[in-house]
């Protein structure tokens, strides 16, 4: 319900209004009484001198009446208005004060809110505004930190395959007397850094694509149950070399969800492997499907080491990993669990993270039917 509560200009405008009439009121009652005893000096004047004497000297009277008059109607309307306004002068001084220091680049400046009146609310307003600009300004430098830690991460990334791979492709080419068993190690390690490097570049290009919405959904029904079902079946392999068992549970046979197969099937990929890297010291991981009337949660769960309470809001940030120095062992680019977030939101659902001794969990919620009109669409079709 709106309220019907008039604007700060007419409110202000109206107790203007309101304070002259008081004030004139007032001044016209106490110039009543003033005249009256004027009128009753004059009187008595009268009586006590002649008549000529009198009507001589009443002209001058009269003369510095009128002026006495005016110059006290004056002083007291101001008076009363000043005293009724005075409030309204004082805060309008201190929201003056505060846009001074506001102007001067003080964004920790505010008013204190008081009352319920048009100048309270001018003041909340400007609190609002300076907050909303701090936030702005906030946000604008965790950008910049976040775009120049970007650079340095990627410089990073790239730099330590590439350096591997010249160096080792130098040898080959200086060194031709290499035995063939060496020289086929040191190709198969700079194969296998040039896929490294490849996966990078594709991860963050396919980042970069996700970011800005120019990936075209594909929306299509499908099984999620099914889908997990196929994805860990593929990564057989992986959990076979990593020495671990994997289980899939679901409270339901089936469910037949809208999304994007393509999509969710990298989402659920990456956290997967994510669970492979960082939790083969449990040598167990489990994938939990947990069906709603409209949603549908997925939580991959593995029992490595709990990752610390104060990494977890960063978890999703790009090129962010955990114990840098042992992570970069793992092979990861730090993307995965950006993308996955990317993806997530995409379909209108949200990722968490927890970990504690009890196991590290990745807990997706998914809506079951995608609402077209409010996810990210894109006309390209362009694909990561």
């Amino acid at each position: 319900m709106k309220s019907e509560r008039p604007n700060a200009g007419e409110s202000f405008r109206r107790k203007v209004f309101v304070s002259i009439s008081y004030s004139f009121l007032v001044t016209l009652v106490a110039e009543f009484f003033l005249v009256r005893n004027l009128l009753t000096v004059a009187d008595y004047e009268k009586e006590l001198h002649s008549e000529e004497g009198f009507l001589a000297s009443v002209a001058d009277f009269r003369l510095i009446a009128v002026l006495l008059f005016v110059l006290f109607g004056i002083c007291l309307f101001a008076l009363v208005f000043w005293l009724l306004q005075r409030k309204s002068f004082v805060y309008i001084s201190r929201i003056s004060e505060t846009m001074q220091a506001i102007a001067g680049g003080d964004l920790n400046a505010s008013v204190e809110v008081e009352g319920d009146d048009e100048f309270a609310e001018m003041a909340a307003n400007l609190n609002s505004m300076t907050e909303d600009i701090r936030k702005l300004m906030d946000r604008e430098r965790e950008s910049e930190r976040t775009k120049n830690e970007l650079i340095t991460n990627i410089a990073h990334d790239l730099r330590t395959p590439l350096t591997s791979i010249i160096g080792y492709l130098e040898i080959l080419s200086e060194k031709k007397e290499l035995p063939g068993e060496t020289r086929e190690r040191y190709l198969e390690i700079a194969y296998t850094k040039s896929r490294k490097l490849q996966q990078l570049i594709n991860d963050l290009f396919g980042l970069t694509k996700l970011s800005y919405g120019r990936i075209a959904m594909r929306v299509a029904s499908i099984d999620i149950v099914k889908l997990l079902e196929q994805l860990l079946t593929e990564f057989y392999p992986n959990f076979v070399s990593a020495g671990l068992q994997y289980a899939l549970e679901s409270n339901v046979p089936a469910l037949t969800i809208t999304a994007d197969p393509n999509l969710l099937a990298r989402l659920f990929e990456n956290l997967v492997n994510n669970a492979i890297k960082y939790g083969a010291e449990g040598k167990q991981i489990r994938v939990k499907v947990e069906a709603e009337t409209e949603t549908v949660t997925v939580r991959v769960i593995n029992y490595g080491r709990v990752i610390p309470a104060e990494e977890l809001p960063l978890i999703f940030e790009k090129f962010y990993r955990v114990e840098q120095s042992r992570s970069r062992n793992t092979g990861g680019t730090g993307l995965g669990l950006a993308i996955a977030r990317n993806i997530v939101e995409m379909h209108g659902g949200s990722i968490a993270v927890t970990s504690d001794l009890s196991g590290t969990s990745f807990t997706v919620t998914l809506p079951v039917h995608l609402d077209l009109d409010k996810e990210k669409f894109a006309n390209g079709s362009d694909r990561a």
